[in-house]
């Protein structure tokens, strides 16, 4: 998200129903079985925003009866296996939790060429429902052949380990055109997108698709398993709070006080619209990221500091990761960091200038307009329910010394600190202007930039690492 923040807000059309049930807690009902036996969905109380598709699908295999082991047992004693790197395994994540409900497994052939195409796949009820990004596992074309020889049904998803992590069945294997996954996610077939050279250049030939059976809930052992609530989790976790309002604000840089701004003033007008406990969601992307972004630990310290010294309210504020993997696909992108946090329970999305966007890989200029991205959330096939709340600039008032929105007719009194040049400050141990960030959250990253200078004797800078 840019420094330069002018967002919006998208509103749901049922607002005014929602108020009226504001005294009333939401609950997250109990789990289900599904007719074929293998994701579980949780119905939601009306007063938070349903799930895609009226129920949030979850994937992974209830330890009830033992159904769990079973699956593990079945996985390891299945013939073929489809080895899942990290991006892989961060959609396997997505998928098990119902941030992209109701897909129920990697894309099939229909599915993919409605993502693809048309930025929405169709409802079991002929509704649209908004996927803007293939959601999809590659495989070579000696798996191809040896799955479709032995006309296997089922195939087990494993780890760099070859350890066991998920049965994917009535499966469906074509062709992958890469070349048009590309031009139309991206917009560009430029060398150089982040993603692309991670995850698809070279990947397989061939796409496999069908319903996932995730073995148990993927952790990741770092220290940050605990802010990884699943959707069901968070919305549980909104009921605890009363929450009568969820706003989420996706973020992949660390908090300054221009982002608090906007954040907090977005509470007091849904205060003043006569919600009672409206909660923010302030939700870090946690999956792949480009090398230069600062990566996740080191944001969850500094988000960790921002409520710490009370830039953030705690009592009204749920910190959590969001585990997909980041595209850069600007106005594309936007709509699934959009739907997904519905499928949270997050009836207000906040939209930065810019979002998900970055440098042209090849040329120098952004590769999206600014302004698109909110332009297309306001159209986006499968979000009718959302309307939109636009905001003003924020950016560094000089003469008061803080973070605040943009005044026109005093224009020469604002100051606009870039991302680039946030980094190139806390790169050189420079302090900001008071008022920018919170001190413990700037020290934070101050530290960061300090972790990757060379060792005394050394004249490598150590390189960061993704995410």
């Amino acid at each position: 998200m840019a420094t330069q923040a002018g967002f919006l807000v998208k509103f749901p059309q049922v607002a005014q129903r929602s108020r009226d049930r504001a005294g009333a807690p939401a609950r997250v009902g109990m789990a289900v079985r599904s007719p074929k036996g293998v994701a579980r969905g949780v119905r939601c109380r009306a007063s938070l925003i349903e799930p895609d598709g009226g129920r949030l699908v979850e994937l992974v295999a209830p330890e009830e009866g033992g159904r769990r082991e079973a699956l593990r047992r079945e996985a390891a004693a299945l013939p073929h296996r489809v080895r899942l790197g990290r991006v892989e395994t961060e959609w396997l994540h997505v998928l098990s939790e119902g941030w992209a409900s109701p897909l129920r497994g990697f894309m099939r052939e229909s599915e993919f060429l409605q993502a693809l195409h048309f930025n929405a796949i169709r409802g079991d009820d002929g509704s649209m429902v908004n996927m803007s990004v293939p959601i999809v596992l590659a495989v070579d074309d000696a798996q191809r052949r040896a799955i479709e020889a032995s006309g296997a049904r089922r195939v087990a998803l494993v780890d760099a380990r070859n350890r066991p992590l998920a049965v994917l069945s009535d499966i469906e294997i074509y062709k992958h055109n890469k070349e048009e996954r590309i031009a139309r996610t991206w917009g560009t077939t430029a060398h150089g997108l982040p993603y692309v050279d991670e995850a698809i250049t070279k990947s397989g030939d061939w796409l496999i698709g069908g319903d996932l059976e995730v073995i148990e809930p993927i952790k990741y052992n770092d220290g940050l398993d605990q802010y990884r609530l699943s959707p069901a989790q968070l919305r549980e976790e909104f009921a605890r709070r009363n929450a009568d309002a969820v706003f989420a604000f996706q973020l992949r840089n660390p908090v300054h006080n221009g982002h608090a701004l906007l954040m907090t003033d977005t509470r007091r007008r849904l205060l003043e619209m006569g919600y009672k406990n409206p909660v923010l969601l302030l939700h870090p992307l946690g999956g792949f990221t480009k090398a230069d972004d600062v990566p996740l630990s080191w944001r969850m310290k500094q988000h960790e500091k921002v409520l710490e010294e009370g830039v953030l309210n705690p009592e009204s504020t749920v910190v959590a990761i969001f585990p997909s993997p980041m595209h850069y696909a600007g106005p594309t992108e936007v709509q699934w960091h959009a739907k997904a946090r519905i499928n949270a329970g997050a009836n207000f999305y906040i939209v930065g200038r810019d979002p998900a966007g970055m440098s042209h890989p090849t040329e120098k200029r952004d590769l999206y307009d600014a302004d698109h991205g909110k332009k297309v959330l306001s159209m986006a096939p499968g979000l009718e329910r959302l309307n939109i709340l636009p905001f003003k600039v924020a950016a560094y008032d000089t003469k008061q010394k803080k973070m605040d929105f943009f005044d026109p007719s005093r224009k020469d009194d604002f100051l606009f600190i870039s991302g680039t040049k946030m980094r190139t400050l806390a790169k050189n141990r420079e302090s900001p202007p008071d008022g920018f960030m919170c001190p413990g959250g700037w020290k934070v990253l101050v530290e960061y930039y300090d972790s990757l200078t060379p060792a005394e004797g050394s004249s490598k800078l150590c390189e960061p690492v993704a995410a």
